[in-house]
């Protein structure tokens, strides 16, 4: 069974930056692809961004493309969001998320473990 914690929400202005992390616990970190998601006020939970184990491939969302920037640190089981340029919009609870899945981690469904979410408010 794999813990994940995630931090580094808050409130910030329009084009500020935050970094969000994640820890894991309770399983071998470096085997897991990991994936951020987030949920708006009102809406569904959406695909972010997310990293293939080793961190050789990473996918993403279009619309944070240029933006926002995943990484991982095997050796400290802990998975990162860097997220610069932020807008109004990026406004949600963000979610970290695991998986061992072959396909491509760009849908809720292939993930198995998750994170309790972090709260990110962008003021314009």
């Amino acid at each position: 069974q794999v813990q994940l914690v995630e931090s580094g929400g808050g409130l910030v202005q329009a084009g500020g930056s935050l970094r969000l992390s994640c820890v894991a616990s309770g399983g071998t970190f470096s085997s897991y692809t990991m994936g951020w998601f987030r949920r708006a006020p009102g809406k569904e939970r959406e695909f972010v961004e997310a990293i293939s184990s080793k961190g050789g491939t990473t996918y993403y969302k279009n619309s944070v493309k240029g933006r926002f920037t995943i990484s991982r640190d095997n050796a400290k089981n802990t998975v990162y969001l860097q997220m610069n340029g932020l807008k109004p919009e990026d406004t949600a609870v963000y979610y970290c998320a695991a998986t061992q899945t072959t396909a491509t981690p760009v849908t809720e469904e292939r993930y198995d473990y998750w994170g309790q979410g972090t709260q990110v408010t962008v003021s314009s």
